[in-house]
C-alpha cells in the first residue's frame, strides 16, 4: 500500500513540475497575435487563389497589417475581392487605399485552328505543360497555345473556357477576377494581365511569335511579322517593337484604334468597341428625271438618242433672187 501511495506522490510531483515548466516556456516564447489579423482575414474573400502574390489570404491578412504598422499599403491588393474589400481592409486599418484600375486576363494567341494548322501529331500526356516539355506542340508555332486547357485547370472561378471551334482559350469578363493563376498555369506565357479599359474596351497585340516574319507568317496566318507599321501611325508612343514582336503599353495607348488598321495581318485586336463606320460610296451620276407621266424606260431612251438635226428654212424671196444674181 505504501509502495502504490509513493509511486502516486511522485508522479504527481513530476507532473506538477512539468506544467510549471510549460507554463514558463508558453509565457517566455509566447507569439502575440495582432487583434487585428483575424478580423482582416474576415473581410478578405478566403479563395485562397495566390493572386495577391502570398500562398493564401492569412499570408495577405499579415502583410496588411504589418504594411498598415509601415505607413503604407502601396503593392498589397486582392484581386477577388476588388476594390470593395480593399476599402474595408483600410477603413480597419485606419489607412487610405489607393484606387487600383481592374484587369482582366488576355489570351495574346489568334492561331485558330483556320489560321495555324496541325503538323504533326502528339500522343501523350494532354497538358500544356507536358507538351511544351517534350516537344513545340502539334503545329509549327513554337510561341502560341498549345490548347490542352492548363489554364482551364489553374481557374478556380470558371472564367476560362477552351473554344471547339479554333481550339484556344476564351476568358469570360464577368467571372475573371485577374487573381494570375492562368498566367502562371501557361508555360508558353501568352495569358497577360491587363487593364479592363473604359467600358471594358482593349487594344492588344494577339501574337507572341518571336521568330522573323516570314517563319512566323509560314506557321500561322494571323502572326506579328514586326513590320513597324502599327508603331509608326501610333502618335502617343505607346507601341514598340522588340524581338521581331509588337507590343502595347496600356499605360500610354488611347484607344484611338489606328494602330489595327495598319496592321496587315490583323493581329492586332480591338475588344468590345463598336463596329467600325464604313465609308461612305461615291456619290453616284446624276439620275435621269422624267416628266410627269413619262414612263422611265422611254425618259432614259430619250436621253440616250442623239438629237435629230433641223434646217431652217429660208422663207425670204428677195434672199432667193440676190443668191441666183
Amino acid at each position: 500500500m505504501d509502495f502504490i501511495l509513493s509511486a502516486v506522490i511522485v508522479l504527481g510531483g513530476i507532473a506538477l513540475v512539468a506544467a510549471l515548466i510549460l507554463y514558463f516556456c508558453s509565457k517566455k516564447f509566447a507569439v502575440k497575435e495582432d487583434p487585428r489579423l483575424p478580423k482582416v482575414i474576415e473581410l478578405l474573400p478566403g479563395a485562397n487563389c495566390g493572386g495577391c502574390g502570398f500562398a493564401g489570404c492569412g499570408g495577405l491578412a499579415d502583410a496588411l497589417v504589418k504594411g498598415a504598422d509601415a505607413g503604407s499599403l502601396d503593392g498589397l491588393n486582392c484581386p477577388v475581392g476588388g476594390p470593395d474589400v480593399m476599402a474595408k481592409v483600410a477603413d480597419l486599418l485606419g489607412m487610405a487605399m489607393a484606387n487600383s484600375e481592374p484587369k482582366v486576363a488576355v489570351v495574346r494567341c489568334n492561331g485558330t485552328c483556320e489560321n495555324r494548322p496541325k503538323v504533326v501529331a502528339y500522343d501523350g500526356l494532354r497538358t500544356c505543360s507536358a507538351m511544351n516539355a517534350c516537344a513545340a506542340g502539334e503545329t509549327g508555332c513554337g510561341y502560341g497555345c498549345l490548347g490542352c486547357g492548363d489554364c482551364v485547370a489553374a481557374c478556380q472561378f470558371g472564367a476560362i473556357v477552351i473554344n471547339e471551334e479554333t481550339g484556344l482559350p476564351e476568358v469570360e469578363e464577368e467571372k475573371c477576377t485577374a487573381c494570375g493563376a492562368c498566367v502562371k498555369a501557361c508555360p508558353r506565357h501568352i495569358i497577360e494581365l491587363r487593364k479592363r479599359g473604359p467600358k471594358s474596351r482593349r487594344i492588344y497585340v494577339r501574337c507572341v511569335n518571336k521568330d522573323k516574319g516570314a517563319v512566323a507568317r509560314k506557321a500561322c496566318k494571323a502572326a506579328c511579322i514586326a513590320c513597324g507599321k502599327c508603331a509608326k501611325e501610333c502618335k502617343f508612343e505607346a507601341i514598340t517593337v522588340e524581338g521581331n514582336i509588337s507590343y502595347i503599353d496600356p499605360e500610354k495607348c488611347r484607344l484611338c484604334r489606328k494602330c489595327e488598321a495598319a496592321c496587315p495581318t490583323g493581329s492586332i485586336i480591338a475588344v468590345n468597341f463598336p463596329p467600325r463606320k464604313e465609308k461612305p460610296a461615291e456619290a453616284a451620276p446624276a439620275a435621269i428625271t422624267a416628266k410627269a407621266g413619262t414612263p422611265v424606260k422611254e425618259a432614259i431612251s430619250k436621253a440616250a438618242s442623239p438629237k435629230p438635226q433641223t434646217v431652217e428654212k429660208n422663207t425670204n424671196p428677195n434672199n432667193e433672187k440676190e443668191a441666183q444674181s
